[in-house]
């Protein structure tokens, strides 16, 4: 019997950390730290998802907003959106979903 991979089956393919600016339409909303976690769902396709820190104001005021982007210190440009439907204005992280610019999956490190 012959076995096939599993349908839906994600890899693990490591972390990216560090530090940015998170930005909505060019407009910058303040300095952030990142911690995603990348998958691999199927061949060519990354996904990522991870925490996103902020002082609680600005974070408060970038939750629910379209069109933001991550710049990493490293030039990196990561279009995410918030994953969670509120942020306690006292709490500086909140979940986050990134949409574009993750490295392929052989460019991550493990």
């Amino acid at each position: 019997m012959m076995m096939r991979p599993s349908r839906g089956a994600m890899r693990h393919l490591g972390v990216l950390r560090g530090s940015g600016t998170l930005s909505c339409g060019g407009v910058v909303l303040g300095p952030a730290d990142y911690e995603i976690d990348g998958f691999c769902t199927r061949p060519g396709e990354v996904v990522g998802s991870g925490e996103i820190r902020m002082a609680p104001a600005e974070l408060a005021n970038a939750v629910g907003r379209r069109d933001l982007e991550l710049t990493t210190e490293d030039g990196r440009i990561l279009a995410l959106r918030f994953s969670g439907s509120r942020v306690d204005p006292r709490l500086g992280a909140a979940h986050a979903d990134i949409l574009a610019g993750l490295p392929a999956a052989d460019e991550w490190r493990r």
